[in-house]
Order: C-alpha cells, then structure tokens, then sequence
C-alpha cells in the first residue's frame, strides 16, 4: 500500500536566506501521507510515535515542487512502520525568467524516513 502528494513549496515555506525550506517541512509532508496510509489501511488516522531515521539530502526552494511518497513496510497488531521519501520533481528557472520552470528528468531525492504509526485496535476498522 502506497500514498503519494506533490505540491509546491511556497515563500510561505521559505524559512532561512535564499528561500530555503525548512526541513520540518518534508516531516510535516511525510505526516501528512502516513495519515492516508492509516485511513486506506486502517480508516483511522492513527497517531505518529517515532521516526527511527531521518536523512536530509538535498536542499529544498520555495517553488520547488516536492513529491512525498511513502508504504507500510511493517505491520505489527497496532503499529504500522513506513518508509518515505521526498523529491524535488520541478525547479524554477528565474535565471530564464519570473515564471520559467523545469521538470527534472531525474528526480532529486531530498529527504528519506522511516517511522512508526499506532491505531489503536479499537479505532481499527478494516480488517485487511
């Protein structure tokens, strides 16, 4: 089971000079899939317990366009562990003009996780 959300990263975003992106930002991303994860696995959303892993790899821009993925790979009777990964999948081009844009050919992964979310067994209504 997988869930994927693209958007993009705004001024609002920009945290730091040069338009960085905060990098809680790409954990607020990854919150935001492990919660569809949980409802189609589940029809909860869960709560999120703990990232075991964390791996920053690649700044992020407002106007980047960022694509969070991410999958159960574990089940336990409550817990669910996931893997997820984010990649910047458009870059603006300012030094073209304003509005100019590419799409990568190859994605650039900028951040990977793997965390653990719990439904509890009375909030669990699927029995997949």
């Amino acid at each position: 089971m997988k869930s994927l959300i693209r958007l993009r990263m705004s001024a609002h975003d920009a945290h730091y000079g040069g338009n960085l992106v905060d990098g809680a930002r790409m954990l607020q991303l990854f919150g935001d899939v492990a919660t569809e994860l949980l409802i189609l696995r589940d029809g909860d959303e869960g709560l999120f317990r703990a990232y075991e892993q964390v791996e920053f790899l690649a700044p992020v821009y407002a106007g980047d366009y960022i694509e969070a993925v991410g999958e159960i790979i574990e089940e336990g009777n409550s817990s669910r562990k996931m893997k997820f990964e984010a990649r910047k999948v458009i870059v603006p081009r300012p030094d073209l003009n304003d509005s100019a844009c590419d799409v990568l050919e190859e994605p650039i992964v900028v951040c990977k996780a793997i965390g653990t979310c719990v439904v509890p067994k009375n909030k669990q209504r699927n029995n997949k």
